[in-house]
């Protein structure tokens, strides 16, 4: 897909994890969309892999679009330097917001949020409400767990392979960046339901 002027929406927690590699790959992340010409969506925070996410972005010459309920503005410090920053209602409000401004979804190491958020673009994929591209980024075997999850879910028979198969799993920020490129628009999942 062409990046250049696209919406990337990345998913990732607001805490600075306690292992150096989730800083580094928000920041390689945020970096390499902003040089390819990608608009940066995420959660609107200063501070954490969010911020590192944001500020290498911005540091690139690139376009950052936060999105932030109102209940969080003062706990998670909201950044003041991007490009546009959405203040919303309510998570739900924030997670249509970022869907509205994106054409390609990328869950980085986070918590209970970036679950939340992966999880709903997933769904609405396998429903047939978009059909774009959504990757997780494995840093350090962070999402093992996770992929995992999905086989288990495809062998009990409570999952379709082709719905485990709407994430892509790569290893790197540079791995994502080279997958959002080659990908082609995908067409409708099939055989969502089994």
């Amino acid at each position: 897909m062409r990046l250049d002027g696209s919406g990337v929406a990345v998913f990732l927690g607001s805490q600075r994890g306690s292992r150096p590699e989730l800083l580094q790959a928000a920041s390689e992340l945020g970096q390499r969309l902003a040089l390819a010409g990608a608009t940066v969506v995420y959660g609107g925070a200063a501070v954490g892999c969010m911020g590192a996410l944001a500020d290498a972005a911005l540091q690139a010459g690139g376009r950052v679009v936060g999105v932030m309920p109102t209940r969080l503005v003062a706990r998670e410090i909201a950044h003041r330097g991007l490009s546009e920053h959405h203040e919303v209602a309510t998570m739900h409000a924030r997670k249509a917001k970022m869907f509205a401004h994106s054409q390609a979804f990328v869950a980085l190491p986070g918590g209970w949020g970036t679950l939340d958020e992966l999880c709903e673009v997933v769904t609405w994929r396998q429903l047939g409400m978009h059909h774009w591209p959504i990757v997780v980024v494995d840093v350090g075997g962070y999402w093992r767990p996770l992929v995992e999850q999905l086989a288990t879910a495809v062998d009990a028979g409570l999952m379709a392979p082709s719905v485990a198969e709407l994430v892509q799993v790569v290893a790197t920020p540079a791995e994502c960046l080279a997958y959002l490129q080659a990908v082609a628009e995908p067409p409708p999942p099939a055989g969502a339901w089994g």
